[in-house]
């Protein structure tokens, strides 16, 4: 078992910048590759990234690559999103996922263990 809190969503203008945390606790960290997804209001939840176990390799959704960027540090049983450009299509839940599944890794099936989310809503 691993339990995952995320934290630093907010309110921010379109153009700004955040940085959401994933503090997880339990089984070894290290073991997980760690995900990040999202749900806007009346859709459905989407990838938006994910670090392999080792920190060796990150994956994107499209319309993310060039402004988030995550990252995580093993030490600290953390990882991270920092979410750059921010814009209003942005606006959604964001939640963390652990997962030891080594194919598939924007799919939600892919991930055993999930966060609560953490609101981020950007205006225009």
């Amino acid at each position: 078992q691993v339990q995952l809190v995320e934290s630093g969503g907010g309110l921010v203008q379109t153009g700004g910048s955040l940085r959401l945390s994933c503090a997880a606790s339990g089984r070894i960290f290290g073991i997980y590759n760690m995900g990040w997804f999202r749900q806007a209001p009346g859709k459905e939840r989407e990838f938006v990234a994910t670090v392999t176990r080792s920190a060796d390799r990150t994956y994107y959704a499209d319309s993310m690559k060039g402004r988030f960027t995550i990252s995580r540090d093993n030490t600290k049983n953390t990882v991270y999103l920092q979410m750059n450009s921010l814009k209003p299509e942005d606006t959604a839940v964001y939640y963390c996922a652990a997962g030891q599944t080594n194919i598939r890794l924007s799919s939600m099936t892919s991930y055993a263990y999930w966060g609560q989310g953490t609101q981020v809503t950007v205006s225009s």
